[in-house]
C-alpha cells in the first residue's frame, strides 16, 4: 500500500471553501436535525431531487418534535415519490425515539447515533462530524471513490474485510487539529470532491485539488477504482393493479405491508396476474372490467411492468375479502375520495395514474 499523502485534509478544506458546494439548504448549520434529515434523504437519491422534498419537509416539520408528533401517513405522503420508503418509516421512528429517550436532543457522537432507527455508520459519522466536530470518518459512495483512487486501493469493496481496511485508512487521513472548524469542512470537501470532480465516469482529474497526491492518476488508471466485483442483477416483475372506483370518484386503496415494494404506502390492490385479479372480483363487477395502458416503473434493481384494470363498483357493493393477492399479510383498505389522495402516502406511479398524468 502507498504511504498516506501529507496535508491531504488541509488541501481538501482549502479547496472546499472556494470550490465546494456551500449553498445547499442543509449546509452552514450545526443543527443535527437539519443535517440528519438531509443525509437520510440523500441516500440513493440525487441532490437535485432532494432539494424540493427537503423544503416541504422543513415547512411541515421544522424540528424533530414536530416530526415525532406527526401521523405516519402524513410522513409517507410527504415522502411519496422519493422512493426507499423504509427511510421514511425509520425517519419517523427515529424522531419519536429522540423525543422519548433523549429529551428531543440528538446524541452528540456517532456511536450513540447508530443506536437510533435508520442511522447507519455513514449517516452517524456525517451528523457527528458536521454538528459536533467529532473526529470520525464517513465512508459513503463518493468518499470511497475518492479514497480508493487517491490510495490506488486494490481491495475488493464487495468484501467486508477490505471495506474495513479502507475505513482504517479514512480514519488516519482525518484532520488532527482545530477539529471544530476542520472536521465539518473536511467531511463536506470529501463528499463534494466525489460528487463534482472525482465522478464515477469521466473524472475531472485536471482540476482535482489532490491530483498530485493521487496514485490512481499517477498510474493512469483512476477509473479502475473502486474495485467491487459483486454486482446486483436487475430483474423484472409483472403485476396487475385493480382500480376499483365508485360513482362518486372514490377509489379503493390498501395499505401495503411494511416490507417489500412500496412498504407501508396506500396502493391500488396488487395481484400477481390478470387472472388472479379477475378471479377476485364478483361477476357483476368483472363484466365491467376495463384494461388500461400497461406501463413500466423502474426501481433501482427491478423493472415493474404494471397493468391497471378499472372496475366500477356501486355505492352498495363491497370489496371482497382478499385471498389471492401478492401482499402478505392480508392488507387493510378503504374507499378514499379524490380530495383525500394528496394526504395519503402513495407510490409515485400510483399517484400519477390516479391523477391521470403520464406514467
Amino acid at each position: 500500500m502507498q504511504s498516506l499523502p501529507k496535508h491531504f485534509s488541509q488541501v481538501l478544506v482549502d479547496w472546499q471553501k472556494t470550490h465546494g458546494r456551500n449553498s445547499l439548504p442543509w449546509q452552514n448549520t450545526r443543527d443535527p436535525y437539519l443535517v440528519w434529515l438531509s443525509e437520510i434523504m440523500l441516500q440513493q437519491t440525487q441532490v437535485s431531487t432532494v432539494v424540493d422534498y427537503y423544503a416541504r419537509f422543513m415547512q411541515r416539520f421544522p424540528d424533530v418534535s414536530a416530526l415525532a408528533a406527526a401521523q405516519p401517513d402524513e410522513v409517507l405522503a410527504l415522502w411519496s415519490g422519493l422512493g426507499y420508503y423504509s427511510r421514511a418509516r425509520n425517519l419517523h421512528r427515529c424522531a419519536q425515539q429522540i423525543v422519548a429517550l433523549h429529551a428531543g436532543q440528538f446524541p452528540d457522537n456517532a456511536e450513540q447515533l447508530q443506536t437510533l432507527p435508520g442511522i447507519g455508520p455513514s449517516t452517524a459519522a456525517a451528523v457527528a462530524s458536521f454538528c459536533f466536530a467529532e473526529r470520525v470518518a464517513i465512508l459513503d459512495g463518493n468518499v470511497k471513490r475518492v479514497l480508493t483512487r487517491v490510495m490506488a486501493f486494490p481491495g475488493d469493496l464487495a468484501l467486508g474485510a477490505q471495506e474495513r481496511e479502507l475505513l482504517a485508512i479514512a480514519r488516519q487521513l482525518l484532520p488532527q487539529n482545530d477539529l471544530a472548524q476542520m472536521m465539518p469542512r473536511y467531511t463536506q470537501g470529501l463528499m463534494d470532491l466525489g460528487a463534482t470532480v472525482c465522478t464515477l465516469r469521466k473524472p475531472q482529474c485536471e482540476v482535482c485539488p489532490v491530483q498530485s497526491m493521487c496514485q490512481g492518476f499517477a498510474r493512469g488508471e483512476a477509473q479502475k477504482y473502486p474495485v467491487k466485483t459483486r454486482k446486483l442483477k436487475r430483474s423484472a416483475q409483472k403485476l396487475s393493479l385493480l382500480w376499483a372506483q365508485r360513482p362518486d370518484g372514490s377509489v379503493w386503496l390498501e395499505r401495503r405491508p411494511d416490507s417489500g415494494i412500496w412498504g407501508g404506502l396506500y396502493c391500488l390492490p396488487v395481484f400477481e396476474s390478470h387472472e388472479a385479479l379477475t378471479a377476485f372480483l364478483p361477476e357483476p363487477v368483472r363484466s365491467r372490467l376495463e384494461a388500461l395502458r400497461t406501463f413500466k416503473h423502474v426501481l433501482t434493481h427491478k423493472d415493474l411492468h404494471l397493468s391497471p384494470m378499472m372496475a366500477g363498483f356501486s355505492e352498495l357493493q363491497h370489496m371482497p375479502t382478499r385471498t389471492s393477492a401478492v401482499s402478505e399479510p392480508e392488507p387493510t383498505g378503504a374507499w378514499f375520495e379524490p380530495g383525500q389522495w394528496p394526504e395519503l402516502g402513495l407510490p409515485a406511479p400510483i399517484r400519477k395514474l390516479l391523477e391521470d398524468e403520464p406514467v
